[in-house]
């Protein structure tokens, strides 16, 4: 079934709304177990011991995994396995059981306050995250499957698992100008970043639209990030970008890049890096010799992709420390064979990635483009 053209892209990141972790499932049983072995320590070992005793730490072991009301049962379990231990040895109203008795009952009355306070930050937690991925799904919007001229699809993968809260960002718009991308990644992690990442994201949709070249566009960014370091205020904000200006008549990109991993361009069954001059990253500009942004270009045509990458996806490592082999994956998938779709190498990439590795210690964000109509 075709998708029309102002329908999103298939999205390949992994977008689950966060959730508190729950714990893990030895720690679920472990006041379980630890009964069975006050049990069996009560039948193996002498009278002379009151192992029973032992009981007045479970409320706190079931604190670490459950929530107030099993804490509370366990605690009274607990209170009457001691009396029910102690009746069988005719020792229920001995001093010792007895004191025994009552500190168990305060330890489980604080070991249910603890569980309490422990469910209220985790539900607080859930709910800031919860905003935060809210806002970064408004900031980060899906990407059509067509884009005025080029068709495009796009990945994103948090480094924190069940979150989409990050500083990388995507975005692409057509404009009278051509086609305009972006794709970044700022300094920094948590709600601050994620504040840069709306800053640059809204100047660019505002600049692509605006000014007449990418050197322009990429100049605004520039003032726009030298702002928000004032207003934070942070002296070492800055942010990597690459933009990308694909003009359909001349069957052209043209790039800036801001001290951003290099693209990669599929073509004619080869993959390579599209390289040109560098530049400073966004927000350290004012450190140049030059002026104003690097611009280069280079032919791009039907039957091209270009693809876009943050440092994140290059940088996971596998178990032996060596890092994701970009290139050499997208050759061994895609090369000799007919020319992917932006969607197919995002679906590769998305399930290429978590072979190699399993603990993403970046966010991944991916922009695939290439020309759709006539050459």
């Amino acid at each position: 079934m075709r998708r029309r053209p102002d329908e999103p892209a298939t999205v390949t990141a992994d977008h689950a709304g966060f959730e508190s972790p729950a714990p893990p499932p030895w720690m679920r049983w472990l006041p379980f177990v630890y009964v069975v072995i006050v049990l069996l320590l009560e039948i193996t070992i002498e009278k002379e011991w009151a192992v029973s005793l032992f009981l007045v730490a479970l409320p706190a072991i079931a604190a670490y995994a459950f929530g107030p009301v099993v804490v509370a049962a366990l605690t009274v379990f607990a209170i009457l396995l001691e009396g029910f231990l102690a009746a069988t040895a005719h020792h229920l109203w001995e001093t010792h059981h007895v004191t025994a008795d009552i500190a168990t009952a305060v330890v489980g009355v604080l070991a249910t306050a603890l569980a309490a306070h422990r469910t209220r930050q985790e539900r607080s937690l859930v709910h800031a995250n919860s905003v935060a991925e809210a806002l970064m799904r408004a900031l980060l919007r899906p990407v059509p499957h067509q884009v005025g001229h080029v068709l495009a699809a796009s990945l994103y993968r948090p480094s924190e698992a069940g979150t989409m809260v990050g500083g990388d960002l995507f975005d692409i718009r057509a404009t009278p100008g051509g086609e305009r991308a972006i794709i970044g990644d700022v300094r920094g992690k948590g709600l601050q970043a994620v504040r840069t990442v709306a800053a640059i994201l809204g100047t660019f949709r505002e600049a692509a639209y605006e000014d007449q070249d990418l050197a322009a566009v990429a100049a605004r960014l520039e003032r726009r990030l030298a702002r928000e370091a004032e207003e934070i205020p942070d002296e070492e904000l800055f942010a990597t970008a690459l933009l990308v200006e694909y003009d359909s008549l001349a069957h052209r990109v043209t790039v800036t890049n801001h001290g951003h991993v290099e693209p990669v361009l599929i073509s004619c069954g080869e993959v390579r890096l599209l390289q040109g001059p560098p530049a400073l990253p966004l927000g350290l500009g004012g450190l140049a010799s030059a002026d104003g942004p690097v611009v280069w270009s280079h032919r791009f045509t039907r039957g091209d992709v270009l693809v876009l990458v943050t440092d994140g996806l290059v940088e996971a490592r596998d178990h032996n420390g060596d890092f994701y082999p970009l290139l050499d994956r997208l050759h061994h998938r895609f090369a000799g064979r007919p020319t992917p779709g932006p969607a197919e190498v995002a679906n590769f990439l998305n399930t290429d990635l978590p072979r190699h590795t399993r603990n993403l210690h970046d966010d991944v964000a991916l922009l695939a483009i290439a020309p759709h109509g006539p050459t």
